[in-house]
């Protein structure tokens, strides 16, 4: 049997797909490759080009490769473009999303692990955030998790489709081994866009909003390694084919760095100076978001690996000189990284 993964040719989907068959698991992935890229994939993994809102060819999919899970990964995810653009967040998110249950309940999938966003939360006055604290979403982006969270609540209730939704913090780094990272040039992650400055990239990187209420007066934000978020996929689907029921998830370390310390991380590793240029704040964002992780913790076989700023910064810094050296496949050729 075959786990479809929709958008894995992307960041997080492309780290997901290699941690499966690296356990020696059957994997399609479905990607229309408007911010992923062929090379992120392990090779032998078969690539359908094309949109998860399209019933027909999710559907033949589905039964060509007799799919008995979905890893749903695909959407847009970038915050203020959600609050400029609702219309197309919620047709690309939230309707599409919907096609994509609905076909996974026509051919009988068994699993199904939903890639949601602490931007579901919004602002909290508690710190850190449980999985059960009030959800007000500050934009369309997080509007259109939430919505496809509440329908597959509602599906597993009336269909039975067990599932697992996992509402990550701040993913950032790259793959130890460095076969794929953060590699859309439109990506909006600090760490990624720190990383950039750090080597010449960028002229200088942008600090939106300086007078939030914390101890530096930056965002605070919990970050996670995306290896580790990627096997947080794989425990959440062992943990349904074992009979394991339906659950909701944070995916974060359960602390967090403002702004100004990952910039610090920045420096700290590379032994590079970056420009900052301090702006306005920017819509959309909250003050400080951190995860409660008890419940992964818990209830999951999983525990983090690279659990360290200085780890997630240093492989970003990585994947970003490997990715300038070879932007059309940054695993063509080997770049000696300190």
């Amino acid at each position: 049997m075959t786990i479809l993964v929709t958008g894995g040719a992307g960041y997080i989907g492309s780290h997901t797909v290699h941690e499966l068959t690296d356990a020696g698991e059957q994997v399609v992935v479905l990607d229309n490759l408007s911010t992923g890229f062929r090379f992120a994939l392990p090779a032998g993994v078969p690539l359908v080009v094309g949109d998860v809102g399209d019933r027909a060819l999710v559907g033949s999919v589905m039964a060509r490769h007799k799919v008995e899970a979905v890893i749903h990964f695909a959407g847009s995810i970038v915050v203020p473009e959600s609050v400029a653009d609702p219309l197309g967040y919620y047709l690309n998110n939230t309707v599409a999303s919907r096609s994509l249950i609905e076909a996974a309940v026509k051919h009988g999938v068994k699993h199904f692990v939903f890639s949601s966003t602490a931007a579901v939360y919004g602002d909290q006055d508690r710190s850190p955030v449980h999985e059960d604290a009030s959800k007000a979403p500050l934009s369309p982006y997080g509007w259109s998790k939430l919505m496809t969270e509440v329908m597959l609540r509602d599906v597993a209730r009336a269909h039975g489709l067990k599932h697992v939704i996992l509402r990550y913090f701040n993913v950032a780094g790259a793959d130890p081994k460095l076969r794929t990272g953060q590699s859309t040039p439109a990506a909006t992650h600090l760490i990624k866009l720190a990383a950039q400055t750090a080597i010449g990239l960028r002229p200088a990187l942008q600090v939106f909003g300086t007078d939030y209420p914390t101890p530096d007066g930056t965002c605070i934000r919990d970050y996670i390694h995306v290896t580790d978020l990627a096997r947080a996929h794989s425990s959440a689907l062992r943990h349904l084919r074992a009979g394991g029921a339906s659950d909701t998830f944070n995916c974060g370390y359960g602390r967090g760095s403002s702004v100004l310390e990952v910039i610090e991380a920045i420096r700290r590793v590379s032994g590079l100076s970056l420009d900052v240029e301090y702006v306005g704040r920017r819509a959309g964002d909250a003050a400080s978001l951190i995860a409660d992780v008890t419940r992964i913790r818990a209830t999951l076989d999983w525990e983090p690996d690279y659990d360290n700023l200085d780890t997630i910064v240093a492989h970003a810094l990585a994947w970003e000189i490997r990715l300038a050296a070879n932007p059309e496949d940054p695993r063509a050729e080997q770049i000696a990284v300190a």
